[in-house]
């Protein structure tokens, strides 16, 4: 639907994001039109599309989804217009003054002969020159807004680009569309490729084969962690996306990225690798400084046994010799690892060796991915643990990590728990922030799955055998009831759990029908288990291995929102893209935001910073239905304020897939046991899903299924470049400290 006419009156307008609330004047009526907008002022004339919606709290609304800004005709609206404070400098007295001269040629003089301005009073050179910039920069603005529309960007998106590319996006996309692809985050290669083909641009024209390869490379990484692929791959993918043949442009195209510094191409035996260069040095990076740390470390044996004995007599315990050589490994190395599954006394080692160290008078600093992981080893050691992020601190200003190699930590050893899910980018943050001669440890378990994020950290390190590693096999910790640990082992074995029901806390409940196993969930949730443990729905995490389908995340979130926090008068609800956000739900962050700003009461001193992570969870705790502004407490006690253009890095979390999980725990886990893809559900995925549980695990579906993914050891392979060069990095290390 359109609607013409002037804005009569703005009733509310936020600068950050552009949503605005106006009267609409058009055809004699009288419209209150909400949408977002990058500048507007009262007076403006505007052509809108959108539809009329009704909002349960305001009532009947036009939703504007695009816009075009019609510049005033007569001397009244130009007057109105250029008096609205769009425009630097120029007022309402200012704006009657310049009309009065030129009258309806006012905004072509400004345009095309601003040195005319000159003759209205009060008007110097230097001023008109600016009135000039400003009214040319903002018509370039609105020109580009709806160019983008056109190929159904948002405006939010328009604007982005439009910082890029400034007074030449038009010009710049129409010479080479796909040069989104490498410059703007967000833009896919699609929405490139539609723009290129409406332009006439020949489907195997060098820019496109350039924006393939580098959305195949970013693809590849976000989709399937690798952080490159073989050449003859990449080539081969690219082909079908283009869906052309193979030819000569492909490797001029590639010698031209590489001269451009956009990817690397390097031996990683067997392949003939081809990298996103970003990934390159954050595996470069990351591997000259474990080798630097593994060799820099004076080579000195302490002798700790007394120390170890001590410590078990003060928590009547005895280590078996594996935990044994696992603390003094760790007493004696630069970088040591220690791992080993649920059970087998991890956490029993990470409290001696912090007693051990601090005996020694050493600073230490405990870490962990996620929240919740730090949550988890703050409660085990009774020490002070913080996220990753936290540690490093992301400065409010730059929102750039305030640690790094000219700021680095102020601590002699860093512990950093759940290892397993650091991808590339964070470890190559965090490694940068250590200094020389500081000791760090890794803890966590090769079994779980690799990070969510491009890498295989903590295979690599391993299996470099550069690195010192204890790795842990015998099971101390088991309740004679409880099944939690002893399944997870059976599930890492590739046998069978025990699902006999006799336990209190390993429980299986066999459904065949999909519908079936969703309402078995949904009942397990809303009844069964809170009166079963006397626990809150909303401590239960469902974790289900797909997204999609009747037992996926997104069908079972929307089934779980309507029982645990239904619709009603009293709470505000948002719909953004599939999902409806309303006050008290719970949400997880989808996506690294390093901009998003948060506070935390802390005692009497508020904390302030800036970023949310990947995998944060926490609740909506109100919701601004005018501005869209949503207010998010999350788990660790932060609060953040999301515009609505940021809504979309957030979803319901009722239930989430088991990669999300990673690093987690929870009181009660319910798995689905459903059939489908065998790349995926494997017996990685549900030993990662079982683990995650403290209390409780219910799996719900067919045994068939739950033996088929014990079964499946496959795995795909992570294409990563850290293995070799951490093996080179550490060759040449110890030539240089020998």
């Amino acid at each position: 639907m359109l609607l013409e006419g002037i804005v009569e009156e703005i009733i509310f307008r936020n600068d950050s994001n552009g949503y605005t609330v106006f009267y609409f004047e058009h055809s004699d009526l009288h419209t209150v039109c909400v949408g977002k907008f990058l500048q507007i002022s009262e007076g403006t004339h505007l052509k809108l599309e959108g539809n009329y919606v009704t909002n349960a709290k305001y009532g009947e609304q036009f939703q504007v989804d695009s816009f075009e800004t019609l510049y005033p005709t007569s001397k009244e609206g130009i007057q109105k217009y250029l008096g609205s404070g769009l425009i630097k400098g120029v007022g309402p007295i200012t704006a009657k003054a310049i009309v009065d001269v030129f009258k309806e040629d006012t905004l072509n003089v400004i345009e095309f002969t601003p040195n005319e301005l000159v003759r209205v009073k009060g008007i110097s050179k230097k001023t008109a020159i600016k009135i000039a910039e400003t009214f040319r920069e903002l018509k370039h603005l609105q020109n580009t807004v709806i160019f983008l529309q056109g190929y159904g960007m948002t405006v939010n998106m328009a604007i982005k680009i439009y910082e890029v590319y400034q007074n030449k996006t038009i010009e710049f996309l129409k010479e080479n569309p796909y040069r989104l692809v490498e410059d703007i985050d967000g833009i896919g290669f699609a929405t490139a490729d539609k723009i290129a083909r409406s332009l006439g641009i020949s489907r195997d024209s060098e820019f496109r084969i350039r924006a393939g390869m580098v959305y195949t490379l970013t693809e590849a990484s976000e989709k399937n962690g690798h952080t490159f692929l073989p050449k003859e791959e990449l080539y081969k993918n690219v082909s079908n996306l283009l869906e052309i043949e193979e030819n000569e442009s492909f490797k001029k195209v590639l010698e031209d990225l590489i001269f451009d510094k956009q990817v690397t191409n390097t031996f990683i035996f067997p392949y003939d690798a081809v990298m996103l260069t970003k990934f390159y040095f954050w595996e470069k990076s990351i591997a000259d400084k474990l080798a630097l740390l593994c060799c820099s470390l004076i080579n000195t044996e302490l002798n700790v046994d007394s120390e170890i004995k001590h410590f078990e007599e003060q928590n009547n315990i005895q280590f078996h010799k594996d935990q044994k050589k696992a603390i003094i490994n760790a007493i004696n190395s630069g970088v040591s690892i220690i791992t080993g599954g649920p059970g087998t006394g991890k956490t029993t080692i990470v409290k001696c060796i912090i007693s051990l160290l601090e005996g020694m008078n050493k600073k230490i600093a405990l870490m962990a991915p996620t929240g919740r992981a730090a949550k988890k080893l703050s409660e085990a050691t009774q020490k002070d643990a913080k996220t990753i992020h936290r540690a490093l601190q992301v400065d409010f200003k730059s929102k750039k990590f305030v640690y790094n190699e000219q700021n680095p930590l102020p601590y002699n050893v860093v512990i950093v728990d759940e290892v397993s899910m650091v991808d590339d980018s964070l470890m190559c943050s965090l490694l940068k922030a250590i200094a020389r001669d500081t000791k760090i440890i890794f803890v966590g378990d090769k079994d779980q799955l690799p990070s969510v994020g491009a890498g295989n950290v903590l295979e690599d390190m391993i299996k470099s055998e550069v690195i010192s590693v204890s790795e842990l096999t015998q099971i101390y910790r088991q309740s004679e009831e409880s099944l939690i640990i002893s399944n997870a082992h059976k599930i890492n074995n590739g046998e069978m759990p025990e699902i006999d029901n006799k336990s209190r806390d390993f429980f299986f409940d066999s459904k065949v029908e999909l519908e079936d196993i969703k309402k078995s969930i949904v009942e397990m949730v809303t009844k069964r288990i809170p009166k079963f443990l006397n626990i809150e729905s909303i401590k239960i995490q469902v974790l289900a291995p797909l997204k999609a389908g009747i037992c996926g995340v997104e069908n079972l979130n929307k089934e779980l929102q309507k029982q645990i926090n239904p619709s009603n008068r009293y709470k505000n609800e948002l719909t953004v893209g599939n999902n409806v956000f309303r006050e008290g739900d719970k949400i997880m962050q989808t996506t690294n935001n390093y901009d998003i700003e948060w506070k935390r009461q802390v005692g009497l001193y508020t904390e302030k910073g800036a970023g949310v992570f990947n995998g944060d969870i926490g609740y909506i705790h109100s919701i601004n239905l005018q501005t869209g502004d949503t207010t998010i407490w999350f788990e660790d006690g932060r609060e953040s304020v999301y515009p609505r253009s940021e809504l979309s890095q957030l979803s319901l979390s009722y239930a989430i897939t088991i990669h999300k999980s990673q690093g987690s725990e929870f009181d009660v886990v319910i798995i689905p046991s459903i059939a489908g893809p065998s790349l995926i559900l494997n017996r990685n995925l549900i030993y990662t899903a079982v683990t995650r549980a403290k209390r409780m695990v219910v799996i719900v579906g067919e045994q068939k299924n739950l033996k088929r993914m014990i079964a499946n050891k496959f795995v795909i392979k992570r294409y990563t470049a850290l293995k070799k060069l951490l093996i080179d990095s550490y060759k040449k290390a110890q030539i240089l400290f020998n």
